[in-house]
């Protein structure tokens, strides 16, 4: 396992703000926790996790700097019949009060060609999810998944009363906007969020100039620094064509001639 990248990971996902504050957002009341300290992350993690579970791992363990939080289970699936309803990401206590705690973390872009208001504008890089179908999610499944009967049942085996738990969820994500547009202004999400740009197929041409790093999925997390085996855009131009002609858009760090390095999708849509 390398722990150096795995550090920069835990980094980049301590320094991702909260999507929203409190619970102006379809009523989510957001796990608010103020100036944890930045704890080394030295666990080790067997296997190769999506980017979402890896993001439980680091939620859980920052916990750990918090003196009121204990985490009193994790990762619960529910089933019936054989069947798995669902999963409760977590059960903690806060200051003695019992949460039921989602956790979600995302990358979204700003498209105003799909959706009809600011929050149907945030899509996945792919177009295969957005902001606002994983909200109505949160409000209609994954939070009253605790009220089903195999939730309260299985709660009660774990010596934990379901009847008082508050719902919280813990939503960051890394927001992309379109280049050059970089001031636009939002009035419901957290603009710090905003952690680069995408451009088009047609637009890379501008980037020739400049020298690229594609990182793996996991690596999105990670705060973009010089420390990284460049490439320059006649070599990486190739993969990332192929890339788009299967209707995947990477992720890439952009080195520019003034040594400035931006973190950029590139879009086949």
């Amino acid at each position: 396992m390398d722990y150096k990248k795995l550090k920069l990971r835990y980094i980049g996902y301590y320094n991702t703000p909260l999507l929203w504050k409190g619970d102006t957002i379809y009523g989510l009341q957001q796990l608010e926790l103020q100036n944890l300290p930045l704890q080394p992350f030295n666990k080790d993690i067997k296997g190769h996790l999506r980017l979402g579970k890896l993001a439980e791992h680091f939620v859980f363990h920052s916990f750990k700097a918090h003196e009121n939080i204990q985490v009193i289970a994790s990762g619960i699936q529910i089933q019936k019949d054989q069947r798995t309803l669902g999963e409760l990401d977590g059960i903690i206590t806060l200051n003695n009060t019992p949460i039921h705690l989602e956790i979600i973390y995302k990358f979204y872009l700003y498209d105003e060609q799909t959706g009809t208001n600011e929050l149907e504008h945030w899509i996945g890089p792919n177009k295969k999810d957005c902001l606002i179908h994983k909200l109505v999610k949160l409000k209609e499944k994954q939070l009253p998944l605790l009220h089903q009967p195999e939730s309260q049942s299985l709660l009660k085996k774990l010596s934990i009363h379901p009847e008082p738990l508050e719902q919280c969820v813990l939503f960051k994500a890394q927001l992309f906007v379109p280049w050059n547009k970089e001031n636009h202004e939002f009035s419901l999400i957290n603009r710090d969020c905003i952690q680069g740009f995408y451009i088009y197929k047609k637009e890379l041409q501008h980037f020739k100039d400049c020298k690229f790093y594609m990182p793996s999925k996991l690596d999105w997390f990670i705060v973009p620094h010089s420390k990284v085996d460049w490439n320059t855009y006649n070599n990486l131009e190739e993969s990332i064509l192929d890339l788009l002609n299967q209707q995947y858009s990477p992720l890439v760090w952009i080195k520019h001639p003034n040594g400035m390095i931006s973190k950029c999708f590139v879009v086949w849509w």
